[in-house]
């Protein structure tokens, strides 16, 4: 099946329809989302789960031990999401605008000495905390970001899909209408807009890319529906790329970059805050690892988008409402996967590879001479035998860089130098 190039909701060389599920479909049926009906105060309990089903037979986990599969769960609980890698560059260290920082006095954080970790603790969370909002929607609840004076918010677009009616509250109780001001569902993100209330905290935002494997962080959200809760833990890994398939409601985010951490994150805790210690935001608490041989959640492994995707996304959607440059690396080409019986049906010297079916007029690949009935084999000098194995390579390069694309045209062996485009906003 071949990907479509004017789809914005499909990479250039991504098939559409291709199934990302690491569980088979039963499994898939089978796990029940969570879902909050309605937020409740005091808080609502938590909605009963199935236990994991007994296994039929009494011997142990074979291998569960060396390995465990892993599925992504939007932490709002919409359904199941399985990681991958795609082919999305990173062009988030600048921003296409500039968000304005609040004027209200905030607590000043202490520097960190080796007696004083509580107190440092203390002054990041009540930083931060005011501007952590809970987000109300007729099908559920979340959490938001004061991220601008003018009483703009950032959530997890995932949160606000479909919303009809979206109230946000305070930490201090205060409640306030809010409009969708415009969506990225490319990056899972939102910006919403209220009347900003008098003397409303604006988070700071700080510099994700100089984030430190190891480092403490602070997630603070609304899990179950529960206000204001913090949880506590470090970044686990850095540079992670998770994706979730396309779904009824959203076309499928892809995160690259993303800041993996062990801080509990639960359903609820969707498009709040992950902050350091010194009360920065530096990424937007959004997935969650569910273990799906039990279905129930991998213990601390979470993942945020960082704050500098968010300091390079939102900026545009509150100038226009929408995303206007995406930063992510684009080929510029519709392929399929070269098999044996295609290769035999098309005539194509090799029987592996990636068919250029077509060519985006202008593109990258035109540009550089690249044609339709290439085969590309290999980019960069890896071997790339299907779409995934192509998001592999281009996974971590921006718009602008270069990379050699080695094809077969007929007999002949040919390595072409691309310059990598921009993958085209979504309209």
């Amino acid at each position: 099946m071949l990907s479509d190039i004017h789809n914005d909701h499909t990479l250039p060389y991504q098939t559409p329809q291709q199934p990302y599920w690491p569980v088979d479909q039963q499994s898939r049926q089978a796990s029940a989302p969570l879902q909050y009906d309605e937020p409740m105060v005091p808080p609502p309990t938590p909605p009963s789960q199935k236990r994991p089903p007994k296994r039929s037979g009494g011997g142990p986990r074979a291998g569960a031990i060396f390995v465990l599969a892993l599925v992504l769960l939007l932490v709002f609980g919409t359904g199941l999401f399985a990681g991958w890698q795609f082919a999305t560059g990173r062009a988030d260290n600048a921003a296409t605008g500039t968000l304005q920082q609040g004027t209200s006095a905030q607590p000043t954080v202490p520097a960190l000495t080796g007696s004083n970790i509580e107190t440092v603790r203390e002054a990041a969370i009540a930083k931060v905390k005011p501007a952590v909002v809970l987000v109300n929607t007729q099908s559920g609840l979340g959490s938001g970001v004061v991220i601008d004076k003018r009483g703009y918010i950032v959530t997890n677009n995932h949160v606000v899909t479909n919303a009809r009616t979206i109230e946000v509250m305070f930490s201090d109780g205060t409640k306030a209408p809010a409009e969708v001001a415009g969506t990225d569902p490319a990056d899972d993100l939102a910006v919403l807009k209220i009347s900003p209330p008098a003397h409303m905290t604006v988070a700071t935002l700080g510099d994700s890319s100089k984030l430190k494997v190891g480092q403490e962080v602070l997630a603070i959200g609304n899990p179950l529906g529960i206000t204001q809760t913090v949880t506590k833990g470090i970044v686990s890994a850095l540079g992670r790329t998770v994706s979730e398939p396309a779904s009824q409601t959203s076309a499928g985010a892809t995160i690259p970059n993303a800041i993996q951490t062990d801080a509990p994150i639960n359903p609820g805790n969707s498009g709040g805050a992950l902050i350091d210690l010194q009360g920065n935001l530096i990424g937007i608490p959004t997935l969650t690892a569910i273990d799906p041989e039990f279905n129930a959640p991998a213990s601390g492994v979470g993942f945020a988008i960082p704050s500098n995707r968010v300091n390079f996304i939102v900026p545009q959607i509150i100038n226009n409402g929408k995303v206007t440059h995406t930063g992510r690396a684009a080929l510029g080409v519709r392929v399929a996967t070269v098999d044996a019986t295609m290769a035999q049906q098309d005539n194509l010297s090799v029987d592996h590879g990636l068919l250029i079916a077509d060519v985006v007029r202008g593109g990258p690949a035109e540009q550089a001479g690249l044609q339709a009935g290439d085969v590309i084999v290999q980019v960069n000098n890896q071997d790339v035998v299907d779409t995934s194995s192509l998001g592999d390579v281009l996974v971590n390069k921006n718009p602008g860089d270069k990379v050699s694309v080695k094809i077969y045209r007929g007999n002949q062996q040919l390595t072409i130098t691309v310059t990598l485009g921009e993958l085209q906003a979504q309209s």
